[in-house]
């Protein structure tokens, strides 16, 4: 079972995520907050869910500061960020503050579900929409070296499979390594980059033209 807290101010569009997420298999909603605080109060009252599903825009305390602070207290918490097209502003800030993924609002049932297993998994999710919205935001930086970080071709060949989405298992399986293997070059990569999480070295890679979409 999945269990899932939702947090959005508007309750119209809770209820209706409530339904969808009614409709599929082993889900199970365990909380509900209408901001930040109340979020934040949620976790302290009851049992850590797998999955938060959250949105940035909210009154009180918006979503970039209480991830910031639920992931500074559960490091291991799974948030996917709720957007909007029009909010590619605060995309980066949500990654920087501990997101491992986005959904846009207008998502259907399909890409919500596959979002959710994804990042349950352990994997990331960022439609491609989002993605370039990002880029063209932020701009690509170019290098004179085509390696900046030093990345050996392990970790890029593992950087490209995390751009993918792809869970440790399945990356130790593409390329004949053990889960631990992969979860050590994950680590350099982080490391060598300076990111906090696969959702930050998503898209620091990104912006920093590492990798090309």
């Amino acid at each position: 079972m999945i269990n899932i807290i939702l947090v959005d101010d508007h309750d119209l569009l809770r209820e209706g995520i409530k339904f969808i997420l009614s409709q599929m298999e082993a889900v199970n909603v365990i909380g509900e907050a209408s901001n930040g605080k109340e979020f934040l109060q949620l976790l302290e009252s009851s049992k850590l869910p797998d999955i938060v599903l959250m949105d940035i825009t909210m009154p009180e305390m918006d979503g970039i500061e209480a991830c910031q602070h639920a992931m500074r207290k559960y490091p291991k918490l799974k948030i996917i960020a709720l957007s909007m097209h029009d909010q590619q502003e605060y995309y980066f800030k949500m990654i920087q503050a501990g997101a491992k993924g986005f959904v846009l609002k207008q998502a259907g049932k399909k890409e919500l579900e596959e979002a959710i297993r994804e990042i349950h998994s352990g994997g990331s999710h960022f439609p491609e929409d989002i993605l370039r919205k990002i880029i063209f935001k932020f701009g690509t930086e170019e290098f004179s070296d085509d390696n900046p970080f030093n990345l050996s071709k392990r970790e890029r060949e593992v950087l490209a499979l995390i751009c993918q989405g792809h869970t440790n298992v399945e990356m130790a399986e593409k390329l004949f390594l053990s889960p631990k293997t992969i979860e050590g070059h994950r680590s350099n990569l982080l490391s060598k980059t300076g990111t906090k999480n696969s959702a930050h070295l998503v898209m620091f890679s990104i912006q920093k033209g590492i990798i090309k979409i």
